[in-house]
């Protein structure tokens, strides 16, 4: 028991917006399942934030079930692990108010990806889009985790909530636990197969640019076998041949051999076998998170009891927090 209580704590979230990719696998869920017995983990299906953009709430349903289905199927044990659905505990939205108030409106409009959204949705620039930040800031700050798990893109988020939860512990006295980054040694970044200048995403409009983690091994192959590489030839990593190291970085990470081994391997070899290779390596490697998933799915009653009995654990965690921020500004509690 002792053990398990110092163990530094570990929270991550993610969004149930359409069918996750190998990018986000080998990137961030494959670490996941790594840090559970290393970690006191905490891990959420964040559907408060997929509705910063217009959603068919048929399909946001369905991909709320498929999402925390698919965490199940990645090895993700609510044994070892609190997993929950956001929304189940309204504590988030709570804290995220009380935050709001504390947080300045200049902070907010410096946030790139509000800039980014905002273009790619110009007829729906809510305030939601606006200010999710802060309702990230409340994900995290509820947990008290020492670590989050961050790529590149997320780093911005990260500060702000640390920066919110510097500010309120300023004020209200010590509250909050102030968050550092972290980031695995393993994890890969994964880039679009059709473009290799940007990293590979499940709202690219092109689908052969990603790989779902639950494509069959047909269509994984087929994606592979039309990835962009280019007209030189030799299978080896070049910031000139950023195609061909994109899938040496893939291959790498599902077979856990080193650049240098996988270099070797296909020295002399066309790309029309390498990219065989890798479709292979990768199709091998989701096979089993396919057909564990396919069993979850099925089985909705199951489904549902674990994710309720995981919000129950959240909310226990999460209630003493908000409650204390409340008392801390005031409220009558």
């Amino acid at each position: 028991m002792s053990e398990t209580l110092e163990r530094k704590r570990v929270l991550s979230c993610i969004q149930p917006s359409g069918m996750l990719t190998l990018g986000n696998y080998l990137g961030a869920l494959k670490n996941w399942v790594k840090m559970q017995d290393e970690f006191e983990t905490t891990f959420a299906v964040a559907d408060l934030h997929a509705i910063t953009v217009r959603q068919e709430p048929a399909k946001l349903r369905s991909q709320i079930y498929s999402t925390y289905a698919l965490m199940l199927a990645l090895g993700l044990d609510p044994e070892k692990s609190t997993m929950f659905i956001q929304s189940h505990v309204p504590e988030h939205a709570c804290l995220a108010w009380v935050l709001s108030c504390n947080t300045q409106f200049g902070e907010m409009a410096r946030m790139t990806q509000f800039k980014d959204k905002s273009a790619k949705h110009a007829d729906n620039i809510n305030v939601g889009l606006f200010s999710y930040p802060v309702l990230m800031a409340a994900d995290i700050l509820l947990y008290k985790p020492d670590f989050v798990p961050v790529g590149a893109d997320q780093k911005q988020h990260l500060e702000i909530a640390r920066d919110i939860a510097i500010r309120f512990n300023r004020l209200y006295g010590d509250v909050f636990t102030v968050p550092d980054a972290y980031i695995p040694k393993t994890g890969a970044r994964v880039m679009s197969l059709q473009d290799p200048e940007k990293k590979m995403s499940k709202s690219d409009d092109n689908l052969n640019s990603f790989v779902a983690i639950l494509d069959d091994k047909d269509t994984v192959i087929r994606k592979f076998k039309r990835a962009i590489t280019d007209s030189e030839g030799g299978i080896y990593v070049s910031e000139d041949k950023k195609g061909v190291s994109n899938l040496i970085t893939i291959y790498s990470a599902v077979t856990g051999k080193t650049v240098p081994e996988v270099e070797k391997e296909f020295e002399g070899k066309g790309y029309g076998d390498f990219k065989l290779a890798v479709g292979e390596a990768v199709a091998d490697e989701l096979a089993p998170i396919r057909e564990r998933y396919n069993k979850i799915i099925s089985d909705k009653g199951e489904l549902e009891r674990l994710f309720r009995d995981g919000a129950e654990r959240a909310e226990r965690v999460a209630r003493k927090t908000c409650f204390k921020a409340m008392k801390k500004v005031g409220f009558v509690v």
